[in-house]
Formats: structure tokens, sequence, C-alpha cells
């Protein structure tokens, strides 16, 4: 099948709509996941949206690839992105104002479907396995949406320490 090259507009409620509805119909563990893997789906069209047909995008200086991916989500009404490496095998992309995150007021990580989307697009930009989780989220209070990537090895450690209840800091000094 054919990708279809389209984007569509829809509000960010649609988010919140989407997520409501998948908790109701499998529960909050099964509609995370859901929503990663539809994300995570998605990001294939994503990506090709991202590099616009103008070659891979690990062709990218550093600079240049985070540049493009802020500028991509903020012009799409995602909301702002800053990129910052936090450990060596772990960064983080941060945002005040991510569109996923809907209302605060939730008891959990919203941004499943976002963390599908960029961790299949990172994963094509690095060429190799990319692992992304949701460490903080507005809709739950937080001051920002962040979500650190790295290997899959390296983000479960992370998870495990999360678990415990660490903080992003304690898990990034257990690494």
């Amino acid at each position: 099948m054919e990708p279809d090259p389209r984007e569509v507009s829809v509000p960010a409620e649609a988010f919140d709509h989407l997520r409501a509805a998948l908790v109701q119909e499998a529960g909050e563990t099964a509609g995370v996941h859901a929503l990663h893997a539809a994300g995570f789906s998605t990001g294939e069209s994503v990506y090709d949206l991202f590099t616009g047909g103008a070659g891979p995008a690990a062709d990218l200086g550093t600079g240049a690839f985070w540049a493009r991916v802020t500028a991509f989500f903020r012009e799409r009404g995602w909301g702002h992105l800053v990129h910052e490496s936090r450990h060596p095998g772990v960064s983080v992309l941060s945002s005040p104002d991510w569109a996923e995150a809907g209302r605060p007021g939730g008891s959990t990580s919203t941004c499943a479907f976002t963390s599908g989307v960029l961790s299949y697009l990172l994963t094509r930009a690095a060429g190799g396995p990319v692992a992304v989780l949701e460490t903080s989220c507005r809709a739950r209070g937080d001051d920002r949406c962040d979500f650190a990537f790295g290997s899959e090895r390296t983000i479960n450690d992370l998870y495990a320490v999360l678990l415990e209840g660490g903080t992003l800091e304690d898990a990034l000094d257990r690494l």
C-alpha cells in the first residue's frame, strides 16, 4: 500500500478524546501501549514528511538535525522542543507546550503517541533502535513534557529507577 502524503489538521484536543476512549475500552496500560504503537507506525510517514525526499536525516549535521526537528514539529502545531544531551547515552527533548499533553489533571504520562513517533523518527535517523520514554508530562502537573531517549537497554534501566520513585537525575546518576 502506497503511503498517503497528505497531512490533515485536527484540534490537539483529539489526543484527549483518543486517549480517553482507549482507556475506557482497553484500560490504562493497554491504551498507552496502543497509542505508542500507533505513533510508531505513524512515524514512517512523519519521517518521510520530515526528510521531504531530500535524503536521509543522518546526512545532516547534529546541529542542523535538531534545528530541523524542532522547526518541523513547531510549524505543525505540536509545540516547541528543546534538545539537551543529559548523559553520554541519554538525551532529552523538552517542551513547555506539547500538544498531546492536553489539559493538566491526569495521573500518568500521556504523550505515548508522541513517544512512538519520536522513537521511529530517531531510529531511522540513527540507523538503529532508539527508545523514547516520557519522563515528565504537563498533563500530570509537570512544568513540561520531557522525552528521554537512547538505547533500549539504557532507557529500560532509566525506567526501572523511575518506577522505584527516583527522579530523572537519580536515574542518570546511576547509569
